[in-house]
């Protein structure tokens, strides 16, 4: 399950960049409709990136073509720790600091309530003013002097400007709000603004879309014939008023800049390439935050041995075949003494034994499979939730991108203790000897016992530095 902060944070990103692209390659260029598409797709993938998890490469079964038998151990399932990167680090810190995250949901509440009393605002606008019919769109005439604007199919003007010279030119520029469905942008950015408050590229971004919008429905007016200078002149004249911010009004004080991209040349076909700099940027983002390495899995639940080949090779046996089989079938040659039987090419039977080297704790026996296993307090998820809890991720091999799978030996005692913990396969000696330092401190087991009496265990168990 993601979490809330690691969404903020992949979100937060992917909108800064591609706000930035935008405001740097994009935003002085005439072509609005492209614009558009950028800016909204930049807030869908925005809001999608951090849901998304993509496999570099489908598990496969692990199939190892030689083991030589050796003495059998015990080997846990593996326990995977993460070393996280720059936003792993800053969700860390973010969780551990709780005022920050009272101040973060106050924002969240102060900007949600704005919305929804802006909604208010225009429910009580509508309810309180006479509402007309017209064709594809319902007018409400207010009593109170403010320029026109729109909210989804409403368009609310002011019963002075009815009479007014250009009248009709403001009314098509919201009308062009309302067939654009520019609303929908609005209250889709405002519910994000409320999330991401703290993002000054996201402002950037929600004042582009409302620059774009205008763009839009200005563009619209002169495509109907409007004279470009008396519109110019329409614009100067409009003065602000008491408006609505979640509504698309005719005067947004983006007046000086559209006067300018009315007066701008229309940008080349050419610079609807400066879009792929955007296609690019999201597919690194895509690489960075959601593909992910899936290590292959073993089974190991079947206790059947389906198929393994076994030869000689001088004195020692080699197996080929399933991994999870091949351990099974060494458990079975530890538990009866290293002697079973198999079948040859020809059906006969064959009793084979393979030489299991006694181990030794002091003077003591150390065994492998006993009639009834050590067993840590609270089972082997509470083992490896303590494991996962206790071990911290080495910085310098976090620097050094180094990661790995680092099998740690040890042997449970009749006492319970945890003892004789060395490296059986190693990684990096940073790896290394924080995994020893983990396994030295596993509190006291339920020991093992063999014929009712209390014996020394050997476990291996892998512990798994990956870095995300």
């Amino acid at each position: 399950m993601i979490s809330q902060v690691n969404f903020i944070i992949e979100s937060g990103v992917s909108i800064s960049l591609l706000a930035l692209i935008y405001i740097l390659f994009l935003r002085k260029e005439t072509f609005f409709r492209i614009n558009r598409l950028f800016l909204l797709g930049s807030v869908l993938f925005s809001v999608v990136l951090p849901m998304l998890r993509l496999r570099v490469f489908a598990p496969k079964p692990v199939m190892l073509s030689e083991i030589t038998v050796t003495q059998y151990r015990n080997v846990l399932e593996s326990i995977t720790v993460y070393g996280h990167g720059f936003a792993g680090h800053i969700e860390k810190t973010v969780l551990s600091a709780q005022t920050v995250i009272y101040i973060y949901l106050a924002g969240v509440t102060v900007l949600l309530g704005l919305f929804i009393f802006r909604i208010l605002q225009i429910l009580l606008k509508i309810n309180n003013n006479k509402v007309e019919q017209a064709q594809g769109f319902k007018l409400v005439l207010l009593d109170k002097e403010t320029t026109p604007f729109s909210f989804l199919n409403y368009v609310f003007v002011s019963r002075n400007l009815l009479n007014e010279a250009g009248y009709s030119r403001m009314l098509a520029h919201e009308l062009e709000h309302v067939r654009q469905g520019h609303s929908f942008d609005v209250i889709v950015l405002e519910i994000l603004t409320a999330f991401q408050w703290f993002n000054p590229f996201l402002w950037l971004l929600r004042r582009a879309i409302r620059e774009n919008h205008e763009f839009l429905a200005d563009q619209a007016v002169l495509n109907l014939g409007a004279s470009r200078g008396e519109y110019k002149q329409l614009l100067l004249n409009q003065f602000i008023g008491g408006q609505l911010v979640i509504a698309n009004n005719f005067n947004y004080s983006l007046i000086k800049n559209r006067i300018k991209m009315m007066s701008k040349i229309k940008s080349s076909k050419f610079a609807t390439s400066k879009t792929i700099i955007g296609i690019l940027v999201a597919a690194a983002l895509i690489i960075a935050f959601a593909c992910e390495q899936k290590e292959s899995v073993i089974a190991e639940k079947d206790m059947n041995v389906h198929s393994v080949m076994v030869t000689m090779s001088g004195d020692s046996l080699k197996f080929d075949g399933n991994s999870a089989d091949v351990e099974k079938l060494i458990a079975v040659m530890s538990k009866n003494n290293g002697t079973f039987t198999l079948k040859d090419s020809s059906g006969q039977k064959v009793l084979i034994k393979s030489s299991v080297p006694v181990m030794k704790l002091g003077s003591e026996e150390i065994f492998f499979i006993v009639e009834e296993m050590p067993e840590f307090l609270g089972g082997e998820q509470a083992l490896r939730q303590f494991i996962s809890n206790s071990i911290d991720y080495p910085k310098v091999a976090q620097g050094k991108g180094i990661q790995g799978k680092v099998y740690v030996t040890f042997v449970v005692t009749k006492d319970g203790n945890v003892a004789n913990a060395t490296i059986a396969r190693g990684v990096d000696p940073s790896l290394d000897s924080e995994a020893l330092r983990v396994v030295n401190s596993l509190p006291k087991w339920k020991p093992g016992k063999q014929r009712g009496q209390a014996v020394n265990v050997s476990y291996t168990v892998p512990i798994n530095f990956k870095l995300q």
